[in-house]
């Protein structure tokens, strides 16, 4: 479990480390610095509270990877979780709308979990005592609530659930479709309505026997398990599946995991203390998600703290059934043709096949894809990636393909956003997606349009 969280947290940072100056860097589109001047460190606990500077953050972020690398390795040490959890919390905290997604809160619990695990003063790969019982049934009683919720927000959300459609859509309108996803989207019904019966079933069955005896308790934790490999095989969900199989592995026990188990010898005294005060904190903070879940206006991926300790989850209570796409373009004055921005991973080229890259994050990528259901009036961070375009911003340039700047030499003098119905080829055709023209979502800006200059100098964004 220690060894999994390690590669998440570690992939976590990377990411952080890679698109966060760009995304809230100083001259990111969503400035942290900026943001911290709003709230409080009660509202917002963050170590950037001290400094949101540039070279803060990068300091932060290495700090986290580095950490991370040595509890993939086999660190194990209670100090050391507990830095890494602060420090990704603290991400979170300052991430704004580009790290509000459920599995960043969910990492935050999870490791708040796996602080303790672990011993204090030891840092072997495996420690001399095996960790509180107490805290294998808080990571149980995590993956009941996580699966719990994903199930009831879906009954509770979109009828497709119910009568057993919402595959017909699904793989084609998630955020960021893999190579495979065609093959499951063109799938005969009865085998999408299959995969709905699947999913209840790891979802509300499933979670129901995570404190059942040995044998229902494994089956369910393989049954979890299989869902969220599925569900990785099918589509680009960052890393919420890989996060979400680490509880699932508390459902097994010593004699499944045969050589890899703790040693013999009783939990430490002090530690079990830990772990029922702990257990004690975590049963009067479940009373809020609990009542959520039972809650007829369930909320999805809430949290109920400053701090997420104890969370409410769930993901994908409504499937769309169509796929509209951004795609902004520029162009130089005097010219006629339009060129296309292409993005690390989202739907463009028609002729571009899918990527892999879960359990990475393109956060950008995923923003888009929500953008496309609203108006840009509503995402003021895509007008300021449009005056950073206008400009050829390195940062911004950077969160893009590098192969899909049509402007290497000289910014374009406009930039427009256009809206497209995506759907899938069929299988078998040269190209990976047909699309429409929908029409415009942003009207083509200069550098010096009136409209832009007034929202970026509205926002701070100019200094």
């Amino acid at each position: 479990m220690l060894r999994l969280l390690g590669l998440l947290y570690a992939v976590a940072f990377l990411v952080f480390l890679r698109q966060g100056p760009a995304l809230i860097g100083h001259h990111g589109l969503l400035p942290a610095d900026l943001f911290l001047k709003e709230v409080t460190f009660w509202e917002a606990p963050t170590v950037f509270q001290l400094s949101a500077s540039d070279g803060a953050m990068a300091l932060m972020g290495w700090v986290g990877l580095l950490l991370a690398v040595a509890v993939m390795l086999g660190l194990t040490n209670a100090a050391a979780m507990f830095v890494l959890w602060a420090l990704y919390l603290s991400v979170v905290h300052v991430g704004q709308l580009f790290w509000g997604y459920g599995w960043e809160m969910q990492l935050c619990e999870t490791g708040f979990l796996a602080i303790f695990l672990c011993p204090l003063r030891t840092v072997r790969p495996l420690p001399p005592r095996p960790p509180p019982l107490q805290v294998i049934w808080l990571f149980r009683w995590l993956i009941a609530r996580m699966m719990l919720g994903a199930g009831l927000i879906k009954l509770r959300g979109d009828p497709c659930w119910r009568d057993l459609t919402c595959l017909d859509y699904h793989f084609l309108t998630q955020p960021i479709p893999n190579p495979l996803s065609p093959l499951f989207h063109f799938a005969p019904h009865w085998v999408h309505a299959a995969g709905v019966l699947f999913n209840h079933a790891a979802e509300l069955v499933a979670p129901l026997f995570a404190f059942g005896p040995k044998v229902a308790r494994r089956i369910a934790g393989a049954v979890i398990i299989a869902f969220q490999l599925t569900l990785i095989a099918s589509g680009n969900l960052a890393f919420l599946n890989w996060l979400t199989i680490l509880p699932a592995l508390a459902c097994f026990d010593d004699e499944v995991f045969g050589r890899w188990a703790a040693t013999p010898e009783p939990p430490d005294r002090i530690h079990g203390y830990v772990g029922w005060g702990v257990a004690a904190l975590v049963a009067v903070l479940s009373i809020q998600p609990v009542l959520n879940l039972l809650s007829p206006h369930q909320r999805m991926n809430t949290s109920f703290g400053a701090f997420a300790l104890v969370n409410t989850y769930g993901a994908f209570g409504s499937v769309g059934k169509e796929r509209n796409e951004i795609v902004f373009e520029g162009k130089r004055a005097g010219e006629d043709e339009w060129k296309p921005y292409e993005f690390k991973c989202k739907p463009g080229d028609p002729d571009r096949r899918p990527c892999i890259v879960s359990p990475y994050h393109l956060r950008l990528d995923w923003q888009v894809w929500f953008a496309a259901m609203s108006e840009v009036d509503e995402e003021p961070w895509a007008i300021h990636l449009v005056w950073k375009l206008l400009h050829n911003d390195p940062l911004a340039l950077g969160l893009l393909d590098p192969r899909g700047n049509p402007f290497p030499d000289a910014p374009p003098a406009f930039i427009r956003a256009r809206l497209y119905r995506y759907e899938f080829a069929p299988l078998g055709d040269r190209a990976w997606w047909r699309r429409t023209l929908l029409g415009e979502w942003m009207p083509p800006l200069s550098a010096d349009d009136p409209r832009l200059l007034a929202v970026v100098r509205g926002y701070g964004w100019d200094g």
